[in-house]
């Protein structure tokens, strides 16, 4: 008669508790992905002001552009000194991943000064315009659009001048740079978006 086989305790692992750790990948950070699928969220807030836009455009009876006509040049000259900021944060972003402090302070200081720029030209063209929101429907969506944009450059400067303080204090680096790195994604989306603000509302 065969010996009762004796059952071999099973060995437990005692350094996991609770749950199993959530699958991850490793091609997309999770801050990362935080904030594109924030900026999903903005583009679908965008596209309901461009509805709007384009029912005045095509449906309303209401002229376009509205008042006497649009500063288009100077909206132009904007657009060049939101996109030459787009380059200075890039490169901002490339000295922080090679540890040049000082590329780094230029970068984010030229890259600031360039915003606030353009929130100050946009700002003194409002106050030239010669209509305000109430004048009409179009002059309504005009405003929203392009207040809408200026709110998310606000935005931006805010989250700017956080990673400059965070700069200054030398806590970005190589290995510590994806707080500068998640701005530089969201100035880089309100850059590219004033272009389609731009070619839609004042050269369209």
């Amino acid at each position: 008669m065969e010996a009762a086989s004796i059952p071999t305790p099973v060995a437990h692992d005692d350094h996991h508790h609770g749950p199993p750790i959530a699958n991850q990948s490793s091609r997309v950070n999770s801050e990362v992905l935080g904030i594109l699928l924030f900026i999903i969220s903005e583009i679908m807030l965008f596209g309901a002001f461009f509805a709007a836009y384009f029912f005045i455009r095509v449906v309303s009876a209401d002229g376009w552009p509205p008042g006497e006509g649009l500063p288009v040049a100077v909206a132009a000259i904007n657009a060049a000194i939101l996109l030459s900021s787009s380059v200075t944060m890039h490169w901002t972003d490339v000295s922080a991943k090679r540890d040049n402090q000082r590329a780094m302070r230029v970068g984010i200081v030229t890259t600031f000064l360039l915003g606030c720029t353009f929130l100050f030209i946009q700002i003194n063209e409002y106050l030239h315009l010669g209509f305000a929101p109430k004048t009409s429907a179009s002059a309504s969506v005009f405003f929203g659009l392009t207040g809408l944009h200026g709110a998310h450059v606000l935005i931006g400067l805010l989250l700017l001048w956080m990673s400059a303080v965070r700069i200054f204090k030398g806590k970005v680096g190589p290995d510590h740079h994806r707080g500068l790195e998640i701005p530089g994604i969201y100035w880089h989306f309100v850059d590219a978006m004033w272009i389609v603000v731009f070619t839609t509302i004042y050269v369209l």
